[in-house]
Order: structure tokens, then sequence, then C-alpha cells
């Protein structure tokens, strides 16, 4: 969702993911080895970004969550928790102002803590809830540059750093670094519909989590890359976008639990 001018943007995202396998270091590992053995989440995610002109503008992101947890309890069986919440909303400033095309931006802003991290703390870890009860400072970056004199191809690179600043109750959750790198084809068309297959590597590293109250730090933090196919349909002022990301490298501290595929659709609206 790169700004193209002036304007508004609103867009409703929802992505999901169901961590099922055990993992530790870069294979798959027995599940006996982890006590926590599910974690499926919904994350449906209300933005809008608003550009003042070709130089300014600002995102607002709200999600909403929605977790199943199953691990296991004190007594040696398995214990569950369902539930939902408001989870961190994100605010950003962008600059697009480096070239007159937009081509190049950088994004500063804060993740506030507005999700709770409180949620049955009996059964659910604190690196398990959906709130991290941090205040994160968000700094990111894009590029995106034709491939072709015609520009049907073009190529894209992203990042964001998100690095907790202010924490609550002695847990710090790790530095997370998430960057991308694409290319996409926008020749393709029929009748109004404008389509533009895409295709991206994302690569994620997050340092493990820290603090003297209940944090895990043998058992937090990660590298990962995935590869993800995508497709993207013009219909203006609509923009829907859809994508399937595939894990090809995992590198786990400790044992987690990971997903073997993520979902996302995201519908945008211009105006």
């Amino acid at each position: 969702m790169f700004p193209g001018g002036e304007g508004a943007m609103a867009f409703l995202q929802y992505a999901y993911q169901d961590q099922d396998h055990n993992w530790s270091g870069a294979s798959q590992a027995p599940a006996a080895n982890n006590d926590d053995k599910e974690i499926r989440t919904h994350f449906v995610t209300l933005g809008l970004q608003y550009m003042f002109n070709r130089s300014w503008g600002v995102q607002a992101e709200v999600p909403c969550d929605s977790r199943y947890f199953k691990t296991t309890g004190d007594a040696g069986n398995l214990v569950s928790a369902n539930w939902s919440q408001l989870g961190d909303v994100r605010l950003e400033g962008i600059y697009t102002g480096f070239f007159a095309d937009m081509s190049a931006g950088a994004t500063l802003g804060v993740k506030l803590p507005t999700g709770s991290f409180t949620y049955d703390p009996a059964i659910v870890d604190r690196d398990s809830q959906l709130g991290t009860g941090a205040t994160d400072i968000l700094l990111g970056g894009f590029y995106r540059h034709s491939l072709t004199r015609d520009n049907p191809w073009t190529w894209f690179a992203q990042l964001e750093l998100d690095v907790p600043v202010l924490t609550q109750d002695e847990y710090r959750p790790g530095v997370e670094l998430d960057t991308a790198a694409g290319i996409d084809y926008e020749g393709l068309s029929l009748g109004r519909v404008r389509i533009s297959p895409l295709a991206q590597l994302i690569f994620s590293e997050r340092t493990s989590d820290s603090g003297a109250n209940a944090a895990n730090p043998v058992a937090s933090g990660y590298q990962r890359l995935m590869v993800a196919p995508a497709i993207e349909l013009h219909i203006h002022p609509l923009v829907v976008y859809a994508d399937v990301e595939i894990p090809v490298y995992q590198n786990f501290t400790g044992n987690q639990l990971a997903a073997p595929v993520l979902f996302k659709v995201s519908v945008s609206y211009m105006f």
C-alpha cells in the first residue's frame, strides 16, 4: 500500500496463521519438547492513510484480533483459552518527498500499548498475549522502480524496524526487523479490472524477549524467510490484494510453535 498521490485510502486487512508445528533451531522438533501445542490467530486490521500532499502523510492501524491458545497445564493436562480483543494501535508519519514520482519514502511512528497483556495469565504466557504492553518506536522505508520503459514490470523493497522503548511489569519484547523485496507486473486487464500478479521474499528477525517477569529468552526470537506469491486487483477506487506466505527457512531460539503457511487479504478504498 505504497502512497500514490494526494488524498486518503481506507483499508481493511485480514490475516490468519495456525502455529501448530514445534520448531527448534532450523528444523522441526518433537511436539513433546514444547508445552505449548497450538496458537491459532485471526488478525483483523482497520486502517487509514492520508497524504496531505505529495511529500507528507500519516497512517493509522487499529487491529482487533482473535486467538485460540492450547498448552499444557500445571497438572500435565491440556488447557486452552479463546479470546478476542483490541490489539496494539500503530500511528506513523510518512515522507515521500525524495523524488517527484513518490518512488521512495520513509516512515516514523509509534506502536501504542492499547492491547491487553493480562488475559487469563494462569493459562496464557506473556509472550502469547495479543498485546505486548510496550510502547515501540517504528522506523521504516520503501523504494520502487520500473524495470522496463513501458513500466509494466516494477521491483520494490521495504523494511520496518520495531524497537520497544517503554515497557511494563519488567517484560521487554524483542526488537523486530521486517523486510520485503519483490516484483510485480501491471500489464494485464479484464474489462475495468487491472490485474497485477506479484511475488516477494519476506525476511524477519526478532531478538529474544528479556525481563524478570515471565520473559523466556531461551524460547523466543527467530529468523524467518518466506516466499509470497500474490495478486492485486485494481477496480478504481477499490484495490483487492491477497497472498500466501510460505516459510522456506526458519531458525527459532529454543522450542517454539511455527505456522506452515500464512494467509493475508486486504481491501482498500481510495477517496
